[in-house]
This record gives C-alpha cells, sequence and structure tokens, in this order.
C-alpha cells in the first residue's frame, strides 16, 4: 500500500536506475577534464569546432535524464543534468581547472562569446550570468556533452546544438512520479506546483524570458505518445546523426 504521510524527497533526474550523485560524477568529469588537459600539454593539438551539443529541455518529471542516459550510452556522450551543472558552477572553480585547456583549443573566444551573447539577446549582463554560461560553454568545449536544463540550447552557438524539448500531460507526470516514489498522486500534485514554480522563477531571472517556446527547438517529443524511453531516444539519435552528417556505428 502507498504511504501517503512519507516525505517526498524526489530530485529532479530521480529515476528507477541507481546513478552516481552529481557530485560523484562532476567530479568524475572534471578528472577527465583534466587528464585531456595533461595530453594537451603533451601534444600539438590544433583548435576545433565546438562539439556538436545536444540540449534537452523539459518539463519536470517528464523523464528526461532516463532519455539522456540511453542515448549517452548510444552515441558515447556525457550527460550534464541540472544537480551536475549546479554543483560545477557553485562548488569548482571550473575556470582554475580549465581555462588554459579551453583558451588552447578556442583562442580567445570565450571573451567573445560572452560579449556577443550579451549584446545580441535581452539576457541580463550580471556575474552570476557571466559564470554560468562561460562553464556551460566551457563544458561543451570539452567534450561530447548532453545538457539537461537551463536553457543551454540558449546560450551555446545554434549551429552546433540539437535542441530538444520534452512535454507531456500533467497527469503523466504525476502517474509516473507517483510509480517511482511510491506515494499518492496528490502529494506529487503539490510537489510538481513547487518545482514549476521554481522552474519558472529561474527562467525569468536568466534569460528574462516566460517559458520555452517551440520555435526554440529542432525537435519537440510528446511522451504522452512516445511513452518509451528507448524509442525517444532512437528518435533524438537518429535526427542528431542527420543534422549533424554523423554516421551510424
Amino acid at each position: 500500500m502507498v504511504d501517503s504521510n512519507k516525505n517526498i524527497e524526489y530530485i529532479p533526474g530521480y529515476y528507477a536506475e541507481k546513478k552516481q550523485s552529481a557530485a560523484d560524477l562532476a567530479d568524475r568529469y572534471i578528472r577527465e577534464w583534466d587528464k585531456e588537459q595533461q595530453k594537451m600539454k603533451k601534444e600539438d593539438i590544433q583548435p576545433e569546432k565546438l562539439f556538436p551539443t545536444i540540449c534537452f529541455s523539459r518539463i519536470i518529471g517528464v523523464g528526461a535524464v532516463e532519455i539522456a542516459d540511453i542515448l549517452a550510452k548510444r552515441i558515447g556522450y556525457r550527460v550534464v543534468d541540472r544537480q551536475i551543472l549546479e554543483h560545477i558552477t557553485n562548488e569548482i572553480k571550473l575556470s582554475d581547472i580549465t581555462t588554459d585547456f579551453f583558451d588552447k583549443r578556442y583562442p580567445g573566444k570565450m571573451n567573445e562569446y560572452l560579449s556577443h551573447l550579451f549584446n545580441e539577446t535581452s539576457f541580463p549582463d550580471n556575474d552570476y550570468n557571466r559564470h554560468l554560461f562561460a562553464t556551460i560553454r566551457a563544458i561543451a568545449g570539452l567534450g561530447p556533452t548532453i545538457f539537461i536544463g537551463w536553457g543551454t540550447h540558449l546560450v551555446l552557438p545554434r549551429e552546433h546544438v540539437m535542441a530538444v524539448r520534452f512535454v507531456c500531460s500533467k497527469g503523466y507526470r504525476v502517474k509516473r512520479l507517483a510509480t517511482i516514489l511510491n506515494v499518492e498522486e496528490q502529494e506529487i500534485e503539490r510537489k510538481l506546483e513547487d518545482f514549476n514554480l521554481k522552474q519558472s522563477y529561474f527562467y525569468k531571472k536568466v534569460y528574462h524570458l516566460e517559458k520555452a517556446s517551440t520555435q526554440e527547438f529542432d525537435l519537440v517529443i510528446n511522451c504522452d505518445y512516445i511513452k518509451d524511453p528507448q524509442w525517444a531516444a532512437e528518435i533524438v539519435e537518429e535526427n542528431f546523426r542527420k543534422k549533424f552528417s554523423i554516421r551510424t556505428g
């Protein structure tokens, strides 16, 4: 029987499969990037173009992280979700670790990128946004990445991004999370309202936007109809490979 009195501790991105914590994954990624930096010091690596990047935008509770994890295994990408990016942004001085690496790979691009971004958009030019946007750009430049959340598709050069929006009905979200967390649907409804408010507040604060417009995306997937995460991952993979002319296998 479902326990309706238990305290719901849901972290966006949680699903049935057990994963490393955001802190552990962030630390692992940092170590991997640091190894790449050390390798670069020994080799003459020419500056490269930005890696093709996948950016997922989602209604919290739709199951985007599960889809991203499946896709990442299929195409050899890292997944950086909201919790991982938040940990890197707030707890780790990414610039101290990656500035030398990034500047060698993309000489002078960070300052150029930030100046262009703030000149061409209505995004508030403040220290928080500069640090956040620089972190997103650095991560995208250091390795093939699937971002989840944070409006990353609005920050990165659009020609290098496959932007995907996952949507679903409120009923789908409620039933999915109630099953995962083994709680009453009524409790989930209250929790989701809180997440919706926080997500909306972040979007307004950082981007001065009310919500994500479907016109921003290459692909919109409705999980009321595309219910299987494997199927959704395959749809994204097929379109990603076609957009960037990446061969299968």
